[in-house]
């Protein structure tokens, strides 16, 4: 293990049980990546074990294994959302003047002890994990690990950062309506949602008592496995707790929204990403387009319905002593349940029952689904202006998951261009975890996806990527206006094989015209990076009939670029044929 790369809690294990590292080595390794990253995202924690008290158990642990105990996850570090008791650390969920000390660890948090994994800390969150976008705690904003212009996804945003960023092999969140989802697709990682009571919530403060699940993150799907294979059981503790099953999939008829019904807020590159994770499981499954109105339906109770009466019974004696300690987006949120009436409870209950046995039913057409974890993502400073709606949007394919009583495993599916991931999850009836992690498996065996993008470990700043198909290319008349603004080449790349190129008529200096057609070829081009000031200058400067849109290169992904008004053709040449600027100029 060397600098911020991820861990594999499976190899760490496997290591300190063998002898070819010790748990105490681990640790100190651990604690090294602790301190590196604190110097850009401290705000990933809430509380820390001591140093002390973690070489202590890591040295138990050594011992252990030197008795001759087998310890799946031996020597390995973790973190737990700070939901979750552990015993020795403060519960905040993220809210000072609810904090505790906790008399014992939850039950998962035992078992993983038993199981010889230690924990370093207890990981920020969005308060009372109420948010799906990580910005919503009065102990800051754990940012996207691969651009902190971009949230982490919440609630359980200190837990995806910490292991996308390399500090812990895996971390436990929390999930209600996509808390365990959403941060895991944001950051390229593996996020499981065990059927409900699969794992046991002893110890959990309750968002939705009757929904809440206790998850992981991981860096790989085997990890996963692995700590499901530990905390997996029936724990008479927890009154929601039910004993532990495994039930096939029925076949290879996976569902998937159909195509009017897929939404993805304007974000074509989440749209590609998606259509690509399709065309993937594809070669070994049946694609198959199903009505997901009832899911939707389902998906508005949770905050639109009655459900926000249980979060409210969760807090309600600080909601009624102390409102102000609240985070005013969450009290927000919280506070209608407080006037809801018993018969607008049963109601939503009667409903959800309905929208259930449609979705029994929908087993009978797939055996699984395949859906986008969400359909976009934001930066910090969209969901801060917008708190509640941009949320809600993250929500789409997450929120009914929970009430519907089905399994979830989020796993990547790519990388955007601002290097911020996209998920896809595989969703299937309760207790089918272990064939949804069989099929994950299978559909990133033939998604053969390249590793994550590097860490954002700098002071990051908000940039848009540009591309220029003629006179402001390098060695042209008007390049100046990009090096002026001190923009940054990234690289000499092809668009898509769907546009023309068509040199304007009477245009000084000479211009090109980029036009969108099926017809049509690759063109050659160059994609700059301006900060969002000079992005700004820069296409106030652009002439008519020029105009600035969306260009996709032939790799999928979109960039900025300039594109043009149907009079730009008016006269023009089509010189599409030459295949860029460059040869066009070079042939006069």
């Amino acid at each position: 293990m060397s600098g911020l790369t991820r861990q594999s809690a499976g190899a760490i294990a496997q290591a300190v049980s063998c002898g070819a590292a010790s748990a105490l080595a681990v640790m100190e390794e651990t604690l090294a990546r602790l301190a590196a990253y604190d110097a850009h995202q401290p705000q990933v924690w809430i509380a820390r074990a001591d140093p002390a008290a973690l070489r202590k158990a890591a040295a138990a642990i050594d011992a252990r294994i030197a008795a001759g105990e087998h310890l799946p996850l031996a020597g390995v570090p973790f973190a737990a959302k700070d939901n979750i008791d552990v015993a020795g650390l403060e519960t905040t969920a993220a809210c000072p003047a609810f904090a505790y000390q906790p008399e014992r660890s939850a039950t998962v948090i035992e078992r993983l002890k038993a199981a010889g994994a230690i924990c370093v800390g207890k990981t920020n969150l969005d308060q009372f994990a109420t948010g799906l976008v990580g910005t919503r705690s009065p102990y800051g904003i754990p940012r996207n690990a691969y651009n902190r212009d971009y949230v982490s996804g919440g609630s359980s945003s200190g837990s995806a950062v910490a292991v996308a960023a390399g500090l812990v092999a895996f971390a436990l969140g929390t999930d209600t309506a996509g808390s365990g989802r959403v941060p895991a697709a944001f950051n390229h990682l593996v996020g499981l949602k065990p059927t409900k009571g699969r794992w046991s919530t002893q110890g959990l403060v309750p968002a939705c008592r009757s929904l809440d699940c206790i998850t992981v993150f991981a860096d790989r799907l085997e990890d996963a496995a692995l700590v499901d294979g530990v905390l997996a059981g029936f724990d008479a503790q927890d009154a929601w707790s039910r004993p532990t099953a495994n039930i096939p999939l029925g076949g290879r008829r996976i569902g998937v929204p159909r195509r009017d019904q897929r939404q993805f807020f304007g974000d074509v590159e989440a749209e590609y990403l998606y259509e690509g994770a399709l065309a993937a499981l594809a070669q070994d499954y049946e694609i198959v387009a199903i009505d997901i109105d009832p899911l939707l339906e389902a998906a508005q109770l949770l905050y639109g319905g009655p459900w926000v009466a249980e979060r409210t019974a969760a807090i309600a004696s600080l909601l009624e002593s102390n409102p102000l300690a609240i985070d005013p987006v969450v009290r927000e949120v919280i506070a209608p349940g407080r006037t809801m009436l018993a018969t607008e409870l049963w109601n939503g209950i009667y409903r959800l029952a309905e929208l259930t046995r449609v979705a029994e039913a929908m087993w009978d057409a797939v055996d699984a689904l395949a859906f986008p974890t969400t359909g976009t993502s934001y930066r910090v400073a969209e969901l801060l202006e917008a708190p509640i709606a941009l949320n809600s949007n993250l929500g789409r394919y997450t929120n009914f998951v929970n009430l519907l009583d089905m399994a979830a495993v989020a796993v990547p599916a790519g990388a955007k261009s601002n290097n911020t991931g996209f998920g896809i999850t595989f969703i299937g009836p309760a207790h089918s975890d272990k064939a949804l992690i069989a099929l994950a498996g299978a559909y990133l065996t033939s998604a053969a996806l390249p590793p994550p993008p590097p860490l954002d470990l700098g002071e990051h700043m908000d940039t848009v990527k540009l591309a220029v198909v003629g006179a402001h290319l390098e060695g042209m008349p008007l390049h100046w206006q990009l090096t002026s603004r001190n923009a940054t080449f990234v690289g000499a790349f092809e668009t898509a094989p769907t546009y023309r190129l068509y040199a304007m008529a009477d245009s000084v200096p000479p211009k090109p015209a980029l036009v969108h057609a099926e017809d049509g070829a690759a063109i050659a081009l160059e994609v700059y990076e301006l900060d969002m000031a000079s992005f700004g200058s820069f296409v106030a400067e652009v002439p008519p009939p020029l105009a600035i849109g969306t260009v996709t290169l032939a790799d999928g992904s979109s960039v900025k670029g300039f594109v043009a008004e149907p009079r730009a053709l008016a006269g023009a040449e089509d010189i599409t044929h030459l295949g860029g600027w460059r040869a066009y100029i070079a042939s006069r």
